[in-house]
């Protein structure tokens, strides 16, 4: 062999005992998570060991400690050490995200809902809350990290936010006890938690943000707080018979998921309500909420820029909802064609387009996207009927329509009832006779029986109703024109 290919040799050999550390560092790791075959794992397990070794020996642990921590803030490095991490770990972790594909994950409240009931006194951070005054103070959890004992097995709960605003519950157990995990554990804490939701459950109101205010995926869309109207259909007044009506209706649809399935359709149903102003549209709503223990969500279509938002704000609501849409009539001009509103100007003279079209409305209503969820109840309020689309309004979409009219003697009883405790009084005859003459609502009968002071009495509110379905009485017949009546004037007497 000559002197050349000698020298040649020992060059080679010499830059190759030259690589730098970190170099050979990675190489190692490398191999040992890409490597052709198990073989090499264990030479380049001890290969890691001896540079380790040799860090050690040669750097303080103040510089070693610096330089494992600036490694892991490259993102490369982390992934690589997340990955040799799990592939060593003996454990295994599920994670429960607030939002699964832009939807809300049922499971995510289940679980968040068991984790802050584990109170006991054992526990040191709590967290008390009392919504209501004269209402017992409601203790939750509040750690991010909880441990259990579910038979004989440990878990670890953490709970923590993502970067993008999402939380996140994760469980950590041995990979030995899957099993019992999967099997059992994650059961018994989804249904402990579903009955804790509905033990506990407060109906809410949501409005919807504009658009400009939404954060990332489903974050933003709607602010909500809790609905405290007491309105119930024992005290809501209306026709006896047609409240019966509408109450079996609602306990049908609650109770009738097999028979939506059987027939093949939506488990939701439309309600339109329509009556003149203060006859009752928005106290229904309240009793049907309570009634039924659904959320409401009041959609004002004005703050809604398009068709899409609209179909997104619909997919961020959850089952067993009421959404409502009052005064629709006024809310957009959606009584003509089919088709976009004409471009309007703002106050700086900029040309801007329409929101929210008829077309995109009935597709909200009965299209596909409205079936992205189920146990829904659509509301619709107008005062004026016949302002509508007719397409709107066809059974099918709104499957029962509600007329709320004016005060019956019916209806009346209910409201002497609620405000005066009265079952019966001498003056009922005179009052009946009355409202069978005359327009009043169930709001301006309400406002005349409340006892304003003690002197008044039950009595003497009985007799300014009397005097004032009087006067509405003579009021109609002195200004009965063209069919229509003085309302102007009435409403003055009401007033007085």
């Amino acid at each position: 062999m000559s002197q050349t290919k000698k020298r040649g040799d020992q060059n080679l050999k010499i830059q190759k005992a030259k690589k730098p550390i970190f170099e050979v560092l990675m190489g190692s790791i490398v191999k040992l998570m890409f490597g052709d075959n198990l073989a090499t794992i264990g030479s380049n397990m001890a290969g890691l060991f001896f540079i380790w070794s040799t860090l050690k020996r040669y750097f303080p642990r103040q510089i070693q400690q610096l330089l494992i921590n600036a490694i892991q803030r490259v993102p490369i490095f982390k992934k690589l050490s997340d990955k040799i991490l799990d592939f060593f770990s003996p454990y295994a972790h599920i994670k429960f995200s607030e939002t699964e594909e832009n939807r809300y994950n049922y499971a995510f409240a289940a679980v968040k809902t068991y984790l802050a009931a584990k109170v006991n006194s054992q526990v040191k951070n709590l967290k008390g809350s009392q919504v209501k005054e004269n209402t017992s103070l409601d203790l939750k959890r509040d750690d991010f990290k909880i441990e259990e004992e579910y038979e004989g097995v440990s878990m670890l709960w953490e709970i923590f936010r993502c970067v993008k605003g999402k939380k996140l519950c994760r469980l950590t157990f041995h990979r030995s006890n899957w099993d019992v995990v999967t099997g059992s554990y994650l059961n018994y804490v989804v249904e402990e938690g579903r009955s804790i939701v509905l033990r506990k459950k407060k109906v809410k109101v949501f409005m919807n943000n504009p658009s400009l205010h939404w954060k990332t995926h489903m974050k933003g869309l709607w602010s909500c707080i809790d609905f405290e109207h007491p309105a119930t259909f024992d005290t809501i007044a209306m026709d006896l018979d047609k409240k019966d009506e509408i109450l079996s209706d609602l306990l049908a649809f609650r109770d009738g998921k097999e028979y939506y399935d059987r027939i093949g359709k939506a488990w939701k149903r439309g309600y339109l309500l329509y009556g003149p102003p203060g006859t009752g549209k928005s106290t229904m709503i309240a009793a049907m909420a309570n009634l039924m223990k659904y959320n409401i969500y009041d959609l004002e279509l004005t703050s809604i820029g398009s068709n899409w938002e609209l179909k997104k704000l619909l997919i961020a609501t959850t089952n067993k909802s009421i959404i409502v849409i009052e005064d629709i009539d006024c809310s957009l001009d959606l009584t003509g064609e089919r088709q976009v509103k004409e471009v309007k100007e703002d106050k700086e003279g900029k040309k801007k387009g329409n929101a929210v079209t008829l077309s995109g409305l009935l597709n909200f209503i009965d299209g596909i996207w409205s079936a992205c969820g189920q146990e829904r109840i659509l509301v619709f309020t107008t005062n004026h009927l016949g302002k509508l689309d007719q397409a709107l309004i066809r059974r099918g979409r709104m499957d029962m329509h509600i007329e709320l009219s004016y005060c019956t003697f019916g209806a009346f009883k209910i409201l002497a009832k609620n405000y005066l405790n009265l079952d019966s009084h001498v003056l009922f005859v005179k009052i009946e006779s009355l409202l069978k003459e005359t327009n009043i609502t169930p709001a301006d009968v309400a406002e005349t029986l409340m006892v304003k002071d003690r002197e008044t009495g039950v009595d003497g509110s009985l007799k300014a109703l009397i005097q004032t379905l009087e006067k509405i009485k003579y009021c109609n017949q002195k200004f009965w024109a063209n069919g229509q009546q003085n309302n102007k004037e009435i409403n003055q007497i009401i007033k007085q």
